[in-house]
């Protein structure tokens, strides 16, 4: 199941860059996230490499789980910070936000505005090491990409895009401050879709429908809080007053990254994608021992 659909993914990637313009293999650079969110990423990547396509993976020097990839040329960038010290600034992180209390509706939007405020920090430990390396950046330029790939929970990738005047494909799961959907200007009806930490399903009473549709409502201000640091970074950049939603609603594809097992109805784009399974291993074969 896994490897199927990692192929069906691969296959829209492929179509996607022949309609932006490449007749036979494509020249992609990916800007991906560390943690979990390469894991789900990598599959795709190799396999597109695999197929022939020119893939080149732009990575920080320090990270928990990125390095090179097969099939793909991998190249890096200085941070200031150790894989040890971001371990134990994404642990700080963890143990504030499973130790937050989530008793009562009050409870759990303070939570919500915590996460906005940590993210914020976070979200751009890398922008500036990427986006300020001239050297880098002109040698992205000299690849004349047909397209970027990158998950928007980190900006830089978004941000590099951008700069570099190529067509954005987000793959994302569950954004925080559910911005794939303010960006594309995605309808969120709020009262069956209930937004991220609310605990709610989509059966609420007249009392969660209302909290609900504060969130939704909310929702703007609360990614111009988590992207507060990254905009004035994008800004800068690209020497024009702008903004993360900005930079995203020119998104050529949103793939979002989930599970029907675990996501309820909710209206999409044209140019959003459901894909889900692709964190999980492909299975080893059963043992042939018997005991």
């Amino acid at each position: 199941m896994n490897d199927r659909i990692v192929r069906m993914a691969s296959s829209l990637l492929l179509l996607c860059l022949f309609c932006l313009g490449s007749v036979k293999a494509g020249k992609l650079l990916v800007v991906p996230s560390d943690g979990s969110h390469w894991t789900g990423m990598r599959p795709l990547v190799e396999e597109l490499g695999r197929r022939g396509n020119q893939v080149v993976v732009v990575i920080p020097e320090a990270s928990l789980s990125m390095g090179p990839s097969e099939h793909t040329t991998t190249l890096t960038y200085p941070v200031p910070y150790t894989k040890t010290q971001l371990q134990e600034q994404v642990n700080a992180g963890v143990t504030t936000l499973t130790s937050t209390d989530l008793s009562t509706d009050l409870a759990r939007f303070q939570s919500f505005i915590n996460t906005m405020d940590l993210l914020n920090v976070l979200i751009t430990r890398n922008a500036e090491g990427l986006l300020s390396n001239k050297t880098l950046m002109k040698k992205l330029q000299d690849y004349n990409f047909d397209a970027i790939l990158t998950d928007p929970f980190e900006p830089v990738g978004a941000i590099a895009g951008e700069y570099l005047s190529i067509p954005a494909i987000y793959i994302q799961t569950s954004h925080p401050c559910g911005v794939d959907a303010l960006a594309s200007q995605c309808p969120i009806p709020a009262s069956y879709v209930p937004q991220a930490f609310t605990h709610f399903t989509d059966r609420m009473n007249f009392w969660q429908r209302s909290v609900n549709l504060a969130r939704t409502l909310f929702q703007p201000m609360a990614c111009r809080r988590m992207f507060a640091r990254a905009d004035e970074i994008a800004s800068h950049v690209l020497q024009r007053k702008t903004s993360m939603v900005e930079i995203m609603s020119r998104a050529a594809l949103w793939f979002v990254h989930s599970d029907f097992a675990f996501t309820f109805p909710h209206p999409l784009m044209p140019n959003m994608i459901i894909v889900g399974g692709m964190d999980s291993k492909k299975a080893n074969p059963l043992s042939q021992v018997f005991s």
